[in-house]
């Protein structure tokens, strides 16, 4: 219903989950782990270059795509015959949105690829991070999990609002250890130093804080048992003992302890906390039996911390139907469709219509990009801003919504229902 476009085309998006480096870093051109190269084909780096390998491209061809000194149309050669073959996933179409309305680039073809090349590098000038999230993708705020620091404090504070990420918290590993050592500046030796560098981030950052992360479930199930802090310290002990093994008993302990911690510790700060549940994004490889338990597992963590406010991203797809149970069982469980959109858009489109007539209203999230780069945000926007239309043109020509009630529904889908959830963090500690 073009009406209905017209409104949700016109209404801000809030955005509440992406991994955006500072701007800083993006306009002198700095490469590392994150950054292979500086063009345009950074923007295949993040998810679409796993449907280029599902497609079949080679680790070879992929290697010389992000290579610095693969000549601009080398680079489309190699990688447009896979292109072809993926150019219709929520991935591709993310990119072409981005191309037409970031860059006013009509399609990814040969004679458009040094024009990208250019207007790539154009963007790129001081201040293009509020340009694209406010000016073209119209967000009304952007919640940033920094991949290299358990908290970011960002240059654009009021642009960018950090969530504290409690993996390397809880975790414990010895890559974890020496970053919490690196960004606090303490020597941590015993266990109770270790929970004093948890108290010390949320000390510090709490008060800065939109809500904190946690991704564990790519590597465990989100079972947390209670365990005693006397097994927890004797398992801290051996792991980082001068020969450390401590089994996978001894480390589910020792994480089952710490994340009971931090969850503690959100409850006083008033945080919601963000739970990575559902797809991976990972090559050749997904433990969907352990995915799917994801629903049931939170079950017990929902019952333990009432006061706390759990939200389930990337609708735990495709195990989604359990989520929407969860959310209409637990008033503390709330649901964000971050990354869904472009991973399944049909999917998440069904997702979104079927929650809404079975859960209030407002435990529902509707647009996270997921990304480290700007860019991209721009075209999953697009695609999350088409999925919402048609989710409401179909509640109303099915006659489970009414016409005056979209204008409203509308508003809370977009950004009210993240206004009140993270709007409400802790301004002070009690």
């Amino acid at each position: 219903m073009d009406w209905i476009a017209k409104i949700v085309a016109e209404t801000d998006l809030a955005d509440t989950h992406e991994h955006l480096v500072e701007e800083s870093r993006r306009t002198k051109g700095s490469t590392g782990w994150l950054f292979p190269c500086d063009d345009w084909a950074l923007l295949f780096r993040e998810y679409m270059q796993d449907d280029l390998h599902c497609a079949g491209m080679s680790i070879a061809d992929e290697l010389r795509f992000y290579d610095p000194e693969t000549p601009s149309i080398d680079k489309f050669k190699l990688v447009h015959p896979f292109w072809e073959r993926m150019k219709h996933t929520g991935y591709a179409q993310a990119f072409s949105h981005t191309l037409r309305k970031l860059y006013g680039i009509e399609s990814f073809s040969l004679k458009h690829v040094e024009e990208l090349a250019s207007r790539y590098y154009d963007l790129k000038k001081p201040g293009y991070y509020e340009y694209v999230l406010k000016n073209v993708s119209r967000l009304t705020e952007c919640h940033v999990n920094s991949l290299e620091r358990i908290f970011m404090e960002s240059e654009t504070p009021t642009l960018l609002r950090q969530d504290i990420s409690i993996l390397e918290l809880s975790r414990c590993s010895a890559a974890d250890f020496a970053k919490v050592e690196s960004e606090t500046g303490l020597t941590l030796k015993t266990f109770e130093d270790w929970l004093g560098a948890i108290d010390h981030f949320f000390e510090r950052y709490g008060k800065q804080a939109v809500a904190v992360k946690y991704q564990g479930a790519y590597s465990r199930r989100l079972n947390f048992e209670h365990v005693s802090k006397r097994s927890a310290a004797d398992f801290f002990k051996a792991h980082h003992a001068e020969r450390p093994f401590i089994g996978p008993h001894g480390e589910k302990v020792l994480q089952d302890y710490l994340f009971h911690y931090c969850a503690k510790k959100t409850g006083e700060y008033g945080l919601p906390v963000k739970l990575h549940t559902g797809y991976f994004a990972t090559r050749d490889s997904m433990p969907l039996a352990r995915v799917k338990e994801n629903a049931a597992d939170l079950c017990s963590l929902l019952q333990d911390y009432p006061e706390v406010r759990f939200v389930l991203m990337h609708i735990g797809y495709p195990y989604q139907d359990e989520i929407i149970a969860l959310c209409k069982q637990y008033s503390n469980a709330y649901v964000d469709l971050c990354w869904a959109w472009i991973v399944n858009p049909v999917a998440s489109v069904r997702f979104l219509t079927e929650f809404l007539v079975a859960v209030p209203a407002n435990k529902v999230l509707t647009f996270g990009g997921d990304y480290i780069m700007v860019e991209n945000v721009v075209g999953h926007s697009v695609i999350a801003r088409q999925g919402i239309a048609e989710t409401l043109s179909n509640l109303v020509q099915r006659n489970w919504v009414g016409r005056s009630d979209i204008p409203e529904l509308a508003a809370c889908l977009m950004n009210g229902n993240a206004r009140e959830l993270f709007g409400g963090a802790m301004q002070g500690q009690p």
